[in-house]
Parts: structure tokens; sequence; C-alpha cells
């Protein structure tokens, strides 16, 4: 697997990439390495460098606000790995749900689906470098749905019909863990109103 192939294939064709992944044999170790751990390092250190070194400005303009470095780094590594272990538990969610939208229960092709749908939001996170551009990660996030969508249906082997259903789930279960998340990753924000 390619990287930047796979990369470019899951944005431009995911319908036929999504049968390509389908038939690889892959393992968590393989899916780990070999991408998460560096497409999920994008909006992580995109973020460090936008919010903590370039720095944005407030409405109005004139003033600029920079994150301080300790605590821009402990976001960055904090948010991370946090990321890693989401993939993980995603897989966990969308393996454990299948039965119930007449799909089958194997955990690798789960994890290559919460592996490559987030691809789109991960590249996205490009645009934190500018934090005035950071807004535009929604639309990554946005076709990750997509990425999604296409993604369980043949990887999961999930009937047409029962495909919505089944993306609807998984996205509710994706935006908790994403306010849990980041709702950790706050309160483990250094700040000198928590005593750090």
């Amino acid at each position: 697997m390619n990287l930047v192939d796979r990369v470019k294939n899951i944005l431009i064709t995911p319908k036929s990439e999504w049968q390509v992944i389908n038939t690889e044999t892959q393992s968590v170790a393989s899916l780990y390495t070999q991408y998460v751990m560096i497409l999920a390092a994008i909006p992580a250190v995109a973020s460090f460098i936008g919010f903590s070194v370039v720095g944005y400005s407030g409405f109005g303009g004139g003033i600029s606000y920079k994150i301080p470095m300790g605590a821009g780094l402990a976001n960055m590594i904090l948010g991370y790995v946090m990321t890693l272990g989401a993939v993980y538990v995603m897989a966990l969610v969308i393996d454990a749900l299948a039965p119930n939208f007449g799909g089958e229960k194997n955990f690798i092709q789960s994890l290559k689906v919460a592996a490559f749908f987030p691809t789109a939001s991960w590249v996205a996170g490009i645009f934190s470098i500018l934090p005035t551009l950071a807004i535009l990660g929604i639309l990554g996030g946005l076709y990750s749905l997509y990425l999604l969508y296409t993604g369980l249906g043949p990887l999961k082997n999930v009937p047409e019909d029962k495909s919505i259903g089944y993306t609807v789930v998984v996205v509710i279960v994706a935006i908790v863990l994403m306010v849990v998340i980041s709702t950790i990753a706050a309160l483990a924000m250094p700040s000198t109103t928590r005593g750090f």
C-alpha cells in the first residue's frame, strides 16, 4: 500500500478504492504504522504550529493570541494519542453494530473502515497551520462522513437498504466519542486555574 496513492484514491475514487481495500490483507500493526499514525499526525502538528507558533487574531484584529508552547505541545501529544485510540474504539463500535444491520462481524474489516474513513478530515487538518483557515477542516470532516458511508457497505457486507441507518448510528457514536475525547483533552491541558 503506497500512502500517497491510497490517500489520493480514497479521496477521488472512494467506491473503487474501498473495493481494493476490501481484498487487502492487513493487520492492526500495518494499518496503524503505515497509515493511521502518519495521517493522524497532520492535524495534531498543524494545530500546534498554527495556534502556538503562528497565533491567531481575535475579532477586530490587531491583537494576536498564541497558546503557550507547553500547553500547545501537551495538546498536540494528547490529541494525537487520543485520536489513535479513537480509531481502535471506532473499529470496535463498527464491528459490534454490524450484525444489527445485516453485516458481518470481522474486526480487521472494521478497523480498515475506521482507519481509512477519516482520511479527508486528517488531510484537511493541514488548514490549522493558519488558524483563520482552520474552519475549512469541517469540509474534510463532512467528506469523511461520505467516505464512511461508502466504505461500510463493501467492507462489512451491509445490505444497501440498511447502509444509511448503519452509517447514521456509527456517526452518532463517533460524535459522542469526539466530544468525550475533546473534553478529556481540554481537562488534561495545562492551566493555571487547575494548578498546572
